[in-house]
């Protein structure tokens, strides 16, 4: 019936749904396939579809429902926003993290507002507002660009844990603003405007506050079962926007961020499902707002653009951001290539076109014309940084030495000589590697070897903080503890991908009585053999070598020379890891490298050994 109702050469309001969700999902889903950045696939699929070729018109397929779908999608995303601000992470951050925070934060308000203001022609409201949500970095952006780059460990803590915090920050402080040009248009006086913003704050913050104690201390008592946290977080959400919006219009926003804060600090047993909840959420709220925002405009609006907005960024990119950075990080002990680095670095993501889009359009309704160009500048601004940083990061760490090796290395998590013999061909072959054990006594063999070490657990928030994780792309859990190389491979798979998690096999798998689901633990490696099964094979002598192929000598001559060997891995020549899990078929092929672990007969006649 949907479809029948639609007009003509228009969608049914079902059909434009689905329609921006197939261009979000799997505009992320390209960009993950062919190693872009995500958000410029969905900037692009959103123009064709919009103003280019006319498909979807958000305001005529979908109607009224856009705005108030809109209003909810940044609501959750501001929520989502909240909820990573964990204030306790943020004082065992390093002292460059905080004062990104602490003085970069005010300083980057300030300066992007002048030059929103003075370069760009903004209003002071409309520069006051969109600088504000400037401050963000693109938490979405960044981390994809991190791990493509591969910087060293405290360039990219720096860039991450800012990118995190600033978030809900820069979120905050353009709710603050845009509350503060609202009172001074409706307030007949000074007095006015002042009550209505204290009042505003202390509804929402009250609200927030309240709701955020009150769903932690539902959960943290059991009130709640398990399988219905998720929802019930989901319904109190959108509970408080609503009341929030109707006790005092536009105050929902702040009130939903400040509960997400509340909840991000309440050390809740359940945070990592909520964690879960928001980020499933978010990329369908995020693409989903992109795409809207993106299929929404059209070619009038982006006449509005002119000389002084192309300006306008390069001001940002070139002066603002580097000045941000600079003053905030200045007394610091940070060497000044890594300020340098920080300070060119500056990626916004979808965060700042969906809070402009949003602001933009009730500041326009406000009497704001010029709010009318803060969408677009947004889209200028996004569009710039994310394909400028995601081409020259990666050149610019390595011309100031502080990127890592250019393939991704190999964290193993457990220490033992099979680890400490794989990590050493690893190395040998220049790939990155790490071996991680709390038991001092097993990393013996790699220390001996000079192969770098983690003394601690892997999943410990030492590790998070203290291992360079940007440099690895691979896990293999290969403990004595099957157990825990189960809980290792499943806690990282979501961070790693489960393609490039592996563990041992574990010892009683096959048994019905101690199989687990397949959505436990990592793919097994080794040729499924266990950790008691390798270990007793390196007692006789087996040892981990690497062998060079070439078209004289194929992979099947060198499985024919070494018919007991077990193959683990192939490298081809320009350094591209692939570690071979169970029944893996090998497609090494001339000028490759496998690694095998091979008999003391093999390790002998191997022209590698």
């Amino acid at each position: 019936m949907a479809v029948e109702t639609a007009a003509d050469g228009a969608l049914s309001p079902v059909m434009a749904i689905a329609l921006v969700g197939a261009l979000g999902v799997g505009a992320q889903w390209l960009a993950w396939r062919l190693r872009m950045p995500a958000i410029v696939l969905m900037l692009l699929a959103g123009l064709a579809v919009g103003p280019v070729f006319g498909v979807f018109d958000p305001e005529r397929d979908i109607g009224p429902l856009m705005k108030p779908m809109i209003a909810v999608a940044v609501a959750i995303i501001l929520f989502e926003g909240g909820l990573t601000l964990s204030l306790h992470s943020l004082r065992g951050a390093a002292e460059g993290v905080k004062r990104l925070v602490v003085v970069g934060a005010p300083v980057g308000w300030l300066l992007s507002a002048l030059a929103l203001h003075y370069v760009a022609g903004l209003d002071w409201a409309s520069s006051a507002v969109f600088g504000g949500i400037m401050i963000v970095t693109g938490p979405t952006v960044i981390a994809p660009l991190l791990r493509q780059a591969r910087l060293h460990r405290r360039p990219a803590q720096l860039l991450q844990w800012e990118a995190i915090v600033n978030d809900p920050i820069g979120a905050l402080a353009a709710v603050l603003a845009f509350e503060v040009v609202l009172v001074l248009q409706a307030a007949e006086t000074m007095g006015d405007a002042v009550w209505d913003m204290v009042r505003g704050v202390v509804v929402a913050g009250v609200l927030g506050a309240a709701s955020g104690w009150t769903i932690s201390e539902g959960f943290r008592r059991a009130y709640v079962p398990e399988y219905m946290k998720v929802p019930v977080l989901f319904a109190v959400l959108l509970g408080v926007f609503a009341l929030s919006d109707y006790v005092l219009h536009e105050s929902g926003l702040l009130a939903v961020t400040v509960m997400g804060i509340w909840i991000a600090n309440a050390d809740l047993p359940s945070y990592t499902e909520l964690r879960r909840f928001k980020e499933h959420a978010t990329i369908l709220l995020v693409s989903g707002v992109f795409i809207l925002l993106a299929a929404n405009m059209d070619f009038e609006t982006l006449a509005l653009l002119d000389w002084r907005a192309g300006l306008f960024v390069l001001v940002v990119i070139l002066a603002v951001r580097p000045l941000t950075v600079l003053l905030a990080l200045f007394g610091t002990n940070l060497p000044m290539k890594e300020r340098f680095l920080v300070g060119l670095t500056g990626p916004r993501g979808v965060v700042l076109v969906a809070v402009a889009g949003l602001f933009g359009e009730r500041l326009v309704a406000e009497g704001i014309e010029k709010a009318a160009l803060l969408t677009p500048l947004a889209f200028a601004l996004v569009a710039a940084t994310v394909v400028l940083h995601g081409f020259s990061l990666r050149p610019m760490a390595r011309a100031l030495g502080l990127a890592g090796a250019a393939t991704p290395g190999v964290i193993i998590a457990g220490g033992s000589q099979f680890a400490a013999s794989l990590a050493k061909a690893l190395r040998d072959l220049e790939v990155p590697v790490l071996i991680a054990d709390a038991n001092r006594t097993r990393l013996r063999s790699a220390r001996e070897e000079g192969l770098p070490v983690f003394f601690g657990d892997i999943l410990s928030e030492a590790a998070e903080h203290g291992v360079e994780i940007m440099s690895f792309g691979k896990v293999v859990a290969a403990s004595d503890n099957d157990a825990y190389n189960t809980l290792v491979a499943t806690d990282l798979a979501p961070e790693f991908g489960r393609d490039n998690v592996f563990q041992l096999k574990r010892a009683k798998q096959d048994s019905r009585r101690h199989s687990l689901p397949s959505t436990l633990g990592g793919r097994a490696i080794a040729g499924g053999l266990t950790y008691y099964e390798i270990a007793s094979k390196m007692n006789a002598g087996w040892r981990v070598r690497a062998t060079r192929l070439s078209e004289d000598f194929t992979l099947d001559q060198w499985q024919e020379t070494n018919p007991d060997a077990i193959l683990l891995a192939e490298v081809s020549e320009g350094g591209g890891l692939r570690l071979l899990a169970e029944n893996a078929t090998p497609k090494a092929g001339p000028g490759m490298r496998v690694l095998a672990l091979m008999t003391p007969k093999e390790v002998a006649k191997d022209g590698q050994g």
